[in-house]
């Protein structure tokens, strides 16, 4: 699966992120975020798969384009033929807010395994703790900040306030900034973009030691693909507050809601493709550039039985007779 199917991925991010660049700072995050769905929907019905979306834009009536549960690939068209079958997790585009101002961080993101391979998380908030390899086991989502702050710190040989935490800037992250402040640790708060947060946390010499706080539920599994192929580690909860919450884990299966996940839990696939591309310029990849003879694209693809990462510069060329490629 993962050698078959790793470069199609690559072309369904790369389409989305040119299709959804197009729209860069133009103040609209639902025409940035529309744009990237199109693109990666038509892509990925050009693929070569059984495909079945088990994250995506959400419900059925609440999405007309990769809502969950939804079909894609050639076996669509061609019921009859033999094709991998596989799940896909899918963020058209992680920060609409970030693109339609041309913010920095804004990516396409899509992870793939066998049937099953992906937790079908609930649209909820997930707390979390993200890490990278040589912190694996370090950290609990149940310790006091400062503990996990300590511990890390040990693990990567260095004081407490040489950390850079991640947290994103929102009113509920109040309590967790004072205790990382109090401990001495610096943090990045950002707008948006936990997920390419998440993946920093995991390569060396991104600046990134740590991810905390709460998030999206869908972003956490796409995360746990790509730790899953970085060895690093999201311990994660899912955030129930209300009694619709509980009915709708009831209806999903889920018994424990208090659980924590680990990252097999949330992507326990023994195959995984994890691919992105950038939108607009960020830690780990470039954005999308326009220039006369065509578009250059920078992403990554992970795969985890293959133990690859590949960072892919791509240059698309328009079809004239005087194209000339460039060297940067």
């Amino acid at each position: 699966m993962e050698e078959q199917l790793s470069l199609e991925f690559l072309r369904v991010v790369e389409n989305a992120a040119i299709a959804s660049a197009r729209t860069m700072g133009f103040g609209d995050p639902h025409k940035a975020d529309e744009a990237a769905v199109e693109a990666m929907r038509k892509t990925m019905d050009q693929v070569q798969m059984d495909g079945t979306i088990v994250i995506g834009e959400g419900e059925r009536d609440q999405a007309p384009m990769l809502y969950i549960g939804e079909k894609v690939g050639l076996a669509t068209h061609a019921p009859k033929a033999l094709f991998p079958v596989v799940d896909i997790a899918v963020d058209p585009l992680e920060g609409t807010n970030l693109c339609a101002t041309g913010a920095p961080n804004a990516i396409v993101v899509l992870a793939a395994s066998e049937k099953g391979g992906l937790l079908h998380a609930p649209d909820l908030y997930m707390e979390k703790i993200v890490v990278g390899p040589a912190c694996k086991g370090a950290v609990d989502l149940d310790a006091p900040v400062a503990d996990n702050l300590r511990s890390v710190a040990k693990r990567l040989d260095r004081d407490v306030e040489d950390l850079v935490v991640i947290v994103l800037d929102r009113p509920r992250h109040e309590k967790l900034i004072e205790e990382i402040r109090a401990a001495g640790a610096r943090i990045r708060l950002i707008g948006d973009g936990d997920l390419s947060a998440g993946i920093s946390a995991a390569v060396v010499g991104t600046g990134v030691h740590m991810v905390m706080g709460t998030g999206g539920a869908p972003e956490g599994v796409l995360t746990a693909a790509a730790l899953r192929c970085l060895n690093g580690q999201i311990l994660a909860r899912l955030v129930v507050s209300k009694p619709e919450h509980h009915e709708r884990l009831a209806r999903m299966g889920v018994k424990d809601p208090h659980r924590i996940y680990s990252t097999e839990d949330l992507a326990p696939g023994k195959k995984m493709i994890f691919a992105c591309s950038g939108v607009t310029d960020g830690n780990l990849l470039k954005g999308v550039r326009f220039f006369g003879e065509g578009v250059r694209t920078s992403s990554m693809i992970l795969t985890l039985d293959d133990r690859q990462v590949r960072f892919i510069e791509s240059v698309h060329l328009e079809k004239r007779p005087d194209i000339k490629v460039r060297f940067n």
